[in-house]
């Protein structure tokens, strides 16, 4: 198997769904930087796999088509909060797996104001088991339900390890100090821990404004090549991924009733386990950690 050398990437600043362009602006314009920054023309893409949760089907094809119809297989990907994850993990094994030599990973969102909401009302909720969890674990009447899953878990996380709201304030307050200095960050004003508590609480004891985060539109892209192609194109081979793992539940997500786990706690912990393996490193290794983060939207 050939490693996934990253090419190159792109990535537009992110804004508030009334401030932002349509997702067709947003996926090509994304897949445009990903491509100038590798060197390379849309025609050199053999696959493409595309990201997003809302939108129509082939979505993905009407965002790439801006930049050429070249026939190139175009792949949609909808998994929810690891949309773009499972994007970029298709595209790598493809690579990896020698079906493709130079894919494309890109990931859009075009999102509403508002508190997340079901789409389709004429169905079963794809959480309806979530949901119920969640409502029988926490009680927090008026709050909104995404904020009730995550707000859930860092009480849960507070009464098992003491963990105070002053610690939660604190990570807040160091994002805010790295988003300052992100030209492509949404929020970009510095903000101290005591700003976060004395926001406004959405949770009493749980959860001020400051620590969720409205929906969010924007775009980034990859172009991952095989160690060949790059080779044979001259393009730059430093970055490569050197291993990446997903995971879904298992039986504890709902056998253990707790709210930790059931946002994904195990899940988390197996997909650290699987990559550090993979990777042959151990945490001590890294220098870097960057910790991914779901959306909590709030209602206003």
């Amino acid at each position: 198997m050939t490693r996934a050398i990253v090419a190159g990437v792109g990535m537009i600043p992110f804004k508030k769904p009334d401030a932002a362009n349509v997702y067709v602006a947003m996926g090509s314009e994304a897949a445009r930087r990903a491509l100038a920054d590798a060197g390379l023309a849309y025609t050199n893409i053999q696959q493409a796999y595309v990201g997003y949760v809302y939108g129509d089907s082939t979505c993905g094809q009407r965002a790439l088509y801006e930049i050429g119809l070249s026939g190139a297989p175009i792949i949609n990907v909808n998994n929810n909060c690891s949309t773009g994850s499972t994007a970029l993990y298709l595209a790598r094994q493809a690579i990896e797996s020698g079906a493709a030599d130079c894919v494309l990973a890109l990931g859009f969102e075009q999102m509403k104001p508002g508190a997340l909401g079901t789409v389709y009302q004429d169905r079963p909720s794809a959480f309806a088991e979530f949901d119920a969890e969640a409502n029988k674990l926490v009680d927090a009447p008026g709050v909104p339900l995404a904020l009730r899953y995550f707000g859930g878990a860092g009480l849960a996380h507070m009464k098992k390890y003491g963990t105070t709201l002053d610690a939660f304030a604190n990570i807040r307050a160091k994002a805010s100090r790295h988003a300052k200095n992100n030209p492509l960050a949404l929020f970009r004003k510095e903000v101290s821990a005591d700003d976060v508590l004395n926001d406004t609480p959405v949770w009493p004891g749980v959860m001020t404004r400051l620590m969720a985060c409205p929906p969010t539109s924007g775009g980034a892209a990859a172009v991952l090549v095989s160690e060949s192609y790059a080779k044979q194109h001259g393009l730059d081979s430093t970055v490569a991924i050197r291993a990446q793992s997903m995971t879904t539940d298992t039986s504890s997500t709902f056998e253990s009733h707790d709210m930790m786990r059931l946002v994904g706690y195990d899940m988390t912990k197996a997909a650290a386990a699987d990559v550090y393996e993979k990777a042959g490193i151990g945490p001590g290794e890294l220098k870097v950690v960057r910790a991914a983060t779901i959306a909590l939207p709030i209602t206003s």
